[in-house]
């Protein structure tokens, strides 16, 4: 078993490496780099109400690339069976690392509260999870508008998470411990 003093300097090194992402995060976003590559071009999106349908073959990636901003919606609020089987990918896929194991959380924003840092609806967590916080105000043109005490950079997920079907099954169960007022749920 690690001696106390391994675990202390241990977790020390981690928060020197961690702190400046906090820091970073709370910095105004900086103009995209001329070298970078530009965002795939955005096609107009189907006219259904529900753009991602469950079933839904494209990636994460590809169905933000192609569907105008604010038109996502989740196929799968408030399903029982979505919830439990997000709750088993928010597990797998690490979520609880950064924001806790029941969304509460920790060296990353709460999940659980009413403040949400970008937007609450689902087509800015769906864009958010996907290509992380700097892309989403780089590429997106978002900006934060609410402050969470704990801060930290939102990595994209675009390369992990590559099934639509699970990220809004994730997003799902991500909405069902939410814990603020009805009158703040949009979705």
């Amino acid at each position: 078993m690690p001696s106390r003093r391994l675990l202390t300097m241990a977790a020390m090194v981690l928060m020197t490496m961690v702190a400046p992402m906090a820091y970073a995060a709370d910095e105004p976003a900086k103009p995209a780099d001329a070298a970078a590559p530009a965002a795939a071009p955005v096609q107009p999106a189907p006219a259904a109400s529900t753009v991602a349908p469950s079933g839904e073959t494209r990636t994460p990636l590809e169905l933000v690339n192609a569907v105008e901003k604010g038109k996502l919606k989740n196929p799968y609020t408030g399903n029982p069976d979505a919830i439990a089987e997000g709750k088993k990918l928010y597990l797998g896929n690490s979520c609880n690392g950064c924001h806790g194991g029941g969304g509460g959380g920790g060296m990353c924003p709460s999940l659980t509260n009413e403040t949400w840092v970008y937007g609450s609806d689902d087509d800015t967590l769906f864009r958010l999870i996907t290509l992380g916080s700097v892309n989403l105000k780089g590429q997106q043109g978002y900006a934060a508008i609410a402050k969470e005490t704990v801060t930290g950079p939102m990595p994209p997920y675009q390369d992990i998470i590559k099934d639509t079907d699970k990220l809004w099954k994730i997003i799902t169960y991500v909405r069902s411990v939410f814990n603020g007022r009805p009158e703040k749920k949009n979705w």
